[in-house]
């Protein structure tokens, strides 16, 4: 009989207790003893088992769950007396980061402050019998939500100190998600302040820490030395293109096939590849998101679930709000296609801005891409096992199906203010209804000219950051009838859209798009005349005649832009050229 499916669950104690679904990834206990890095930073995406093996690995070791047999025998790890015999025997201080969510410092530091005090709240003990002097105890119920930064970025390494002496031995450090609250404080803009309070943190934590013996920290990106980690030594730092712990993380493929197999899905392999297939661990392919692969065994129904589990609003806020090579770039990845990027696996938030392959190594590291190839590295002499090197440039695809299906949605969500007036719009350029086109086409432009903006460089004299995420949304509604591209060679030039029928139904359109300048036109209907001339000019329509399809079946419009005003000039498939001002 199958294991019942517990969606979400995220305590090992609990799922091995309950005997729910739950594949055996004790292995990384060994295998992170074994390497006996004093700090480690392992890096993977959202929803691959991070906190649940955070849970484990506390479990496993923690005084507080001595004798606890019962959680790990069957389990690959409990094969060995010698790490029978490490169970339950070390101080352990285990938190996460994951709630760290919110849109100002005071708050997200009033929390983090909430979450250290309850660290020493567990252990009130410590504060009866003489293990501590009178002096420390006052340092100990200093301890509060209230507590200074001296109290505050003191208290991890304070702690290790009083329970180093009360067991005699010095302490694991295990923090999940320790990336969060940098990724929030990015995002809503208190990035300088939350980076100082981390940087003094992580310092007396991990580095000036004598009472230590090794840490672990999840997250999901790798944040730049020079942010948060510049006073570190070294920590050994396991990236989604390292080699170590390749499998501890997300199921492989055999594991996978195991599964559904178990829940009576073994025809259901090759839809679960085409969904969920696509992660890459170093050199080891084929990894499945074990969120996505629970929801499907409890559901049997191919949904993108993983997708689904956040608002994904960072990946959103980059893509939309960047610049025109970006958003041609993701175009590409829209259609299926691969782009190549110079990569370095260092996040630095506060350069995401303007640097578009950062903003690439961040949806890599989330992972929303894949590595398809590898193009080359700065230093030859470093071999693929050693890992990533700064500045390698590697071929980057759409991880899978279902990233691609988060895509669509994520795109269409941009116009979810005009929703109507865009959806009026497409239904007016497949119908050729200009005068529609013009006054539903100038709402749109109204209302989210500025949201495809950085507010560094106004969209009003920049709109190409508006049309390259206009194009975007015409793939997200129209991919499944037309194959749509932009910035391609055609004739004599690069026409700027393009949108080939997938049947003989329907007509093939070509976009153009031109701003106003008072220098070389008058109006906006001269600018929308030489958008349209052109397309005439430079011959476009040649690439779609050479796929057969007959010049009255191309039809052709030129958009002006003038500010958030726009004005549509149309040729039709019987040549005439109609304008229409809005």
């Amino acid at each position: 009989m199958a294991r019942a499916i517990s969606i979400g669950g995220q305590d090992f104690e609990i799922m091995r207790m309950d005997d729910t679904f739950y594949i055996d990834k004790t292995g990384f206990i060994k295998e992170w003893w074994q390497n006996k890095d004093s700090v480690t930073l392992i890096t993977r995406p959202r929803r691959f088992g991070k906190t649940l093996n955070m849970s484990m690995m506390t479990q496993f070791f923690s005084v507080d769950y001595a004798g606890r047999s019962d959680l790990f025998e069957g389990l690959s790890i409990w094969q060995e007396e010698e790490y029978r015999n490490l169970q339950g025997t070390y101080p352990v201080i285990s938190l996460s980061f994951a709630q760290l969510k919110d849109t100002d410092y005071h708050t997200a530091r009033r929390k983090l402050c909430q979450l250290l005090a309850s660290e020493y709240a567990k252990r009130e003990f410590l504060l009866q019998g003489d293990c501590l002097t009178e002096s420390e105890k006052n340092t100990f119920r200093r301890k509060t939500i209230d507590m200074d930064d001296v109290d505050a970025t003191l208290s991890l390494n304070q702690m290790s100190d009083y329970l180093s002496r009360y067991y005699g031995k010095k302490v694991l450090i295990f923090l999940d998600e320790y990336d969060t609250p940098m990724q929030e404080a990015y995002v809503n803009g208190y990035w300088k302040e939350m980076s100082s309070f981390m940087r003094s943190l992580f310092n007396s934590t991990f580095k000036t820490n004598p009472h230590l013996y090794r840490a672990l920290m999840t997250g999901i990106t790798r944040v730049s030395k020079e942010s948060i980690f510049s006073d570190f030594n070294n920590p050994r730092v396991v990236t989604t293109t390292s080699n170590e712990y390749a499998q501890c993380f997300g199921f492989t493929e055999e594991e996978v096939f195991t599964a559904l197999e178990e829940y009576g899905l073994s025809h259901k392999k090759e839809e679960v590849k085409a969904w969920y297939d696509g992660f890459t661990f170093g050199k080891t392919t084929d990894i499945y998101n074990p969120w996505s692969i629970i929801n499907y065994l409890g559901a049997g129904e191919a949904k993108p679930y993983w997708a689904n589990t956040s608002a994904n609003s960072l990946a959103s806020k980059l893509i939309r709000e960047g610049s025109r090579r970006l958003k041609q770039d993701f175009e590409i990845l829209l259609q299926g296609g691969s782009i190549d990027a110079e990569l370095d696996e260092q996040i630095v938030y506060d350069r995401l801005d303007g640097d578009d392959e950062a903003v690439w190594s961040l949806l890599l590291a989330s992972g929303y891409l894949k590595i398809a190839g590898y193009a080359g590295k700065e230093d030859e002499s470093q071999s693929w096992e050693q890992g990533c090197v700064m500045s390698a440039v590697y071929k980057l695809t759409l991880t899978n199906l279902e990233v691609r299906k988060m895509f669509y949605s994520m795109v269409r969500g941009w116009f979810g203010k005009v929703k109507s007036n865009y959806n009026d719009f497409i239904t007016s350029l497949l119908a050729g209804d200009i005068k529609g086109m013009n006054r539903y086409m100038n709402s749109v432009a109204l209302k989210t000219f500025s949201y495809f903006d950085t507010g560094k460089n106004p969209s009003e004299s920049e709109p190409e950051r508006f049309y390259h995420g206009f194009v975007l949304g015409l793939m997200a509604e129209l991919s499944g009838r037309y194959v749509i591209t932009s910035n391609r060679e055609s004739g004599f030039g690069r026409y700027d859209v393009m949108l080939e029928p997938r049947s003989g139904q329907d007509d093939a359109i070509i976009l153009e798009f031109k701003v106003h300048d008072s220098e070389d036109e008058k109006d906006l209907e001269e600018t929308a005349a030489a958008a349209l001339a052109q397309i005439e000019e430079k011959q476009y329509a040649a690439a779609l005649e050479a796929k057969g399809i007959p010049a009255e079946r191309i039809r052709s419009y030129g958009f002006a832009f003038e500010g958030k005003r726009v004005l549509i000039r149309g040729k039709e498939k019987n040549n005439n050229a109609r304008i229409t001002r809005s």
